[in-house]
C-alpha cells in the first residue's frame, strides 16, 4: 500500500519502506504503531562491530561478537522434559555453542542450517565438558552480498524484537524512518535551556542516538551518557515535570472543594471501637490528612506504607470524615478480591456506626446492579467500595466529597483523575503498598504531597526469607510441613492455573494435587480469579478460622488478605515474579505472633535479572529498599502502571540511572511555568504544541493532566 499524501510523524508503521501490514503487526508487539513512535525506540545496548574476535579470543563473561561457520545444530534434551536448541559454530581458531532453552523448532532449524555464516553476540560462559558456549546470543545471519549491510566495522544498534522480526530488519526500517521523516522533527526546547546545558538539536539527538558517529564511547552509549542521549532523556523528563508544574498551578489556584470539620462524633465513636493503639507514624499522617481536608483546596495526598504498616484504618478514617460531613465517599483499588477484602474489613465498623456501605465490582448483574447505583445516585449509600467500576459513566454520585485509590501504582495518572471527576472537587488520597523510590515519586507525583507511613504495628514479626533451586524442593516443603505440625498455615503460590503447552510452569492446579498426596493430614483449597466471588469468600472465610491448613493460590492473594495464623508463604517458580510482587506476597504472613517464613523456589533457567531479584529479596525486608533494587533491575516501564492508563510512559529516561538529569528538568520546568504559567510566549508557542502532544491532550486545551 502506498500513501500519496504528506508524510507525517503520525503515519502509521506500515509506510516505512520494508515493512507492510505483516510486519506492521508484529511492530505493534513493540508498541510501535506510528513514525514517531519508531523515531523513539531508542537501542538498549550497543555491538561493537570494531572489534569482532576470533572464537579462541573469547575470554568468559566478557561480552563478545565472534563470526562463524553453523557446523551442526539440533535439539537436545536435558532429562525428560527440559529441550535445549544447541548450535555449535566454528572459524579458523576454535569451535564456540549457542543454546536457547526457550525456542521454536522449525524457525530454528532453518535459520541455522549447517554451512551457514552467522554472527553471534553474547557473553560466553566456560563449561568444562564442551568447552566456550553463550545462552541465548544476539544472532546474524552472513552472506557475501550482505556483509556491508550489517555494517561490520561499525559501532551497532541492538533493538528489542519480538517472534519473526529479526534484528536486521528492525536496524533497516529504523535507517528508513530517519532517511524519510527526520526533517520533519520541529525544535521545541527553548534556546536558553539549550545553549545552558549544552545539548544538540532534537534532530541531532535522535540521529546519533540510534546510529552513533565513528570514534563515539562504546561504554558511553551503553550508559545512556551520551550528549546525544542525554538531551533525549531530558527532553522526555521536562515535558512530564512540565506537565506535573502545571497541575499543581491548575489544581492550586483554581480548584475549590469542601473544606471538612476533622475529629467529629463519627470519628469518635470509630476509635473506641478499634481493638489496638494507633501508631505514632499513624497519628502523624491522620494529623497531615486532617489539616488537608480543613482547606477548601481539595487534598491531594500520597500515602505510601510498607505492607502491614496500617494503610487501612488511615482509609476507613477518611472515608468515615466525608461521611461525618454530610458527603459520600469511595474507595477505588484494583482487583475484585481485594474490593471483597477492604468491604469485609470495613463492614463491621460501618454496621456498628449506622453507616450504609456498598461494594460495587462487575460481578453485580441486572436488578441488584441498578439498586446499588441508584442508592449511589440519591445518596441513601455513604460509602463505596470497588474497582474501576466506579468510574463507568452509569455511576453517579448524590456528593462526592473524598475518593480514596488504594494501590494506586496499578491504575496511573488517568484513571486517579476519573474518579475525581465524579464530584465537584473531591479531596483525593493515593495509598500504595509499594513504596516508590524518591525519583519515581517525582516523576509520578510531583504534584502531591506526600506521607510516609514507615512504622509497622507492634506484634508485626520479621520474616525469613530462603531460596530453594528446584533440586531442593524438598526440603522447601518439609520446612513448611514442621509449620503445619506447630498448627499453623501456610499460602503456596503459583503463577498459572493450568499447565500451558507454552511453559513448564508449575501450574496451582498440579501444585495442589501434589500437596493432598502429599500432606494428606491437612486440609487444602485452591483459589483463583475464576472462582465466583462467593466461592472466594467461602474459601477465604474457611481459611481465616483454619478449617483450612494449606491454600494454594495464584497471585489473586497478593494484597489484602490478613490471615494471623499463617506463617508460610511458600512461591513456586519465584524466578518468574516481579521483585515488587514478591515483597507483596512475602507481606501477607509475619501478621500473627509466630516466627514466620518464605520460601522461594526456584526452576532452571534462571535470568540474571530473576536471581537478582531473589537475593535482593533475601538481602532486605525494606519496603524501600526493594523498590530501590526492583527500579535498578527491571527500570521503571511496568513500576509506573502507565502504558496501560494513558498517561506518557518513560521511553528512553531510568528514573535510578537519571535522577541528576531528573532535577535539573524539574527545576527548568517549574521556573518555566513560573515564568510564562500558560506556554503562551511566542517562543514557547513549539514547546506547548509539543507538551499537549507528549501527554496525548489536543492542542489548546487548558487543563494539561
Amino acid at each position: 500500500m502506498k500513501k500519496t499524501s504528506a508524510p507525517s510523524l503520525d503515519d502509521s508503521v506500515q509506510f516505512i519502506k520494508g515493512v507492510g501490514p505483516g510486519k506492521a503487526k508484529l511492530l505493534e508487539k513493540l508498541c510501535l504503531t506510528s513514525i514517531e513512535d519508531c523515531l523513539y525506540f531508542l537501542p538498549f545496548r550497543f555491538d561493537d562491530r570494531t572489534q569482532c574476535k576470533k572464537i579462541s579470543q573469547a575470554v568468559a563473561g566478557e561480552y563478545v561478537t565472534v563470526t562463524g561457520e553453523v557446523v551442526n545444530a539440533g535439539t537436545m534434551f536435558m532429562g525428560r522434559r527440559k529441550k535445549v536448541f544447541e548450535v555449535i559454530v566454528q572459524d579458523e581458531t576454535g569451535i564456540m555453542r549457542a543454546k536457547w532453552f526457550r525456542f521454536n523448532q522449525t524457525l530454528f532449524a532453518e535459520k541455522f542450517k549447517a554451512g551457514r555464516k552467522i554472527i553471534l553476540s553474547g557473553k560466553p560462559t566456560l563449561n568444562k565438558r564442551s568447552g566456550m558456549e553463550i545462552i541465548h546470543p544476539d544472532t546474524e545471519q552472513v552472506s557475501g552480498e550482505n556483509v556491508a549491510s550489517l555494517e561490520i566495522g561499525k559501532i551497532v544498534p541492538v533493538y528489542h524484537v519480538t517472534d519473526g522480526l529479526h534484528l536486521k530488519s528492525m536496524r533497516a526500517i529504523i535507517k528508513n524512518v530517519l532517511d524519510k521523516y527526520l526533517h520533519l522533527l520541529e525544535e521545541f526546547l527553548p534556546a536558553d535551556i539549550i545553549r545552558r546545558h549544552g545539548f544538540p538539536s532534537r534532530t541531532e539527538a535522535l540521529s546519533q542516538s540510534h546510529f552513533p558517529p565513528q570514534g563515539s564511547s562504546l561504554n558511553d552509549l551503553d550508559a545512556f551518557k551520551t550528549a546525544a542521549q542525554r538531551r533525549l532523556i531530558f527532553e522526555e523528563l521536562f515535558l512530564i515535570q512540565l506537565g506535573l508544574a502545571f497541575r499543581k498551578k491548575y489544581a492550586g489556584e483554581e480548584n475549590t472543594g469542601v473544606a471538612f470539620k476533622t475529629r467529629g462524633e463519627l470519628i469518635k465513636r470509630f476509635v473506641k471501637l478499634l481493638p489496638f493503639e494507633l501508631t505514632r507514624a499513624q497519628k502523624k499522617v491522620l494529623g497531615e490528612i486532617m489539616e488537608d481536608l480543613e482547606k477548601r483546596k481539595p487534598m491531594n495526598r500520597l500515602i505510601q506504607g510498607d505492607v502491614g504498616s496500617g494503610k487501612t484504618i488511615i482509609a476507613i478514617t477518611a472515608l468515615l470524615t466525608a461521611v461525618d460531613n454530610a458527603t459520600q465517599s469511595a474507595l477505588m483499588v484494583p482487583t475484585e478480591l481485594l474490593a471483597e477484602q477492604h468491604y469485609l474489613n470495613i463492614l463491621p465498623y460501618c454496621e456498628k456506626l449506622g453507616v450504609a456501605l456498598s461494594l460495587i465490582t462487575s460481578a453485580l448483574k441486572g436488578k441488584e446492579r441498578q439498586r446499588h447505583y441508584e442508592n449511589i445516585r440519591n445518596g441513601e449509600t455513604q460509602i463505596v467500595v470497588g474497582t474501576h467500576s466506579l468510574i463507568q459513566k452509569e455511576i453517579q454520585f448524590e456528593k462526592l466529597g473524598l475518593a480514596v485509590v488504594d494501590e494506586q501504582h496499578r491504575f496511573g495518572v488517568l484513571q486517579r483523575d476519573a474518579i475525581g471527576k465524579k464530584g465537584d472537587h473531591p479531596h483525593i488520597l493515593i495509598m500504595t503498598a509499594t513504596p516508590i523510590p524518591r525519583s519515581l515519586a517525582l516523576t509520578l507525583y510531583g504534584d502531591m504531597d506526600v506521607s510516609l507511613l514507615d512504622e509497622s504495628p507492634p506484634g508485626r514479626q520479621r520474616i525469613a526469607t530462603e531460596l530453594f533451586f528446584e533440586n531442593r524442593r524438598e526440603v522447601a516443603y518439609n520446612l513448611m510441613e514442621k509449620q503445619l505440625q506447630l498448627g499453623r498455615q501456610v499460602f503456596v503460590v503459583c503463577p498459572l492455573i493450568e499447565e500451558s503447552e507454552a511453559t513448564d510452569l508449575k501450574a496451582a492446579v498440579t501444585v495442589f494435587d501434589y500437596i493432598q498426596t502429599r500432606l494428606p493430614k491437612y486440609a487444602a483449597c485452591i483459589i483463583h480469579g475464576k472462582l465466583k466471588k462467593e466461592e472466594r469468600q467461602n474459601i477465604m472465610s474457611r481459611f481465616l478460622k483454619n478449617e483450612i491448613q494449606v491454600l494454594v493460590s495464584t497471585t489473586v492473594i497478593e494484597v489484602g488478605i490478613d490471615v494471623p495464623n499463617a506463617t508460610v508463604m511458600l512461591i513456586e517458580h519465584a524466578e518468574r515474579f516481579g521483585l515488587a510482587q514478591l515483597h507483596q506476597l512475602r507481606g501477607r504472613v509475619g501478621r500473627g505472633a509466630h516466627a514466620s517464613h518464605c520460601l522461594l523456589v526456584a526452576y532452571y533457567p534462571v535470568s540474571d535479572e530473576g536471581r537478582a531479584r531473589m537475593k535482593a529479596m533475601q538481602d532486605s525486608s525494606d519496603g524501600f529498599v526493594i523498590a530501590e533494587e526492583d527500579l535498578k533491575i527491571r527500570g521503571p516501564g511496568d513500576f509506573t502502571g502507565t502504558r496501560q492508563s494513558g498517561a506518557p510512559l518513560l521511553k528512553i529516561a531510568n528514573l535510578l540511572r537519571d535522577i541528576q538529569l531528573l532535577k535539573t528538568a524539574r527545576k527548568e520546568a517549574f521556573r518555566l511555568i513560573e515564568r510564562d504559567p500558560d506556554l503562551t510566549a511566542t517562543e514557547h508557542q513549539l514547546l506547548q504544541k509539543a507538551l499537549h502532544r507528549f501527554l496525548a491532550e489536543p492542542t489548546g486545551t487548558t487543563k494539561i493532566i
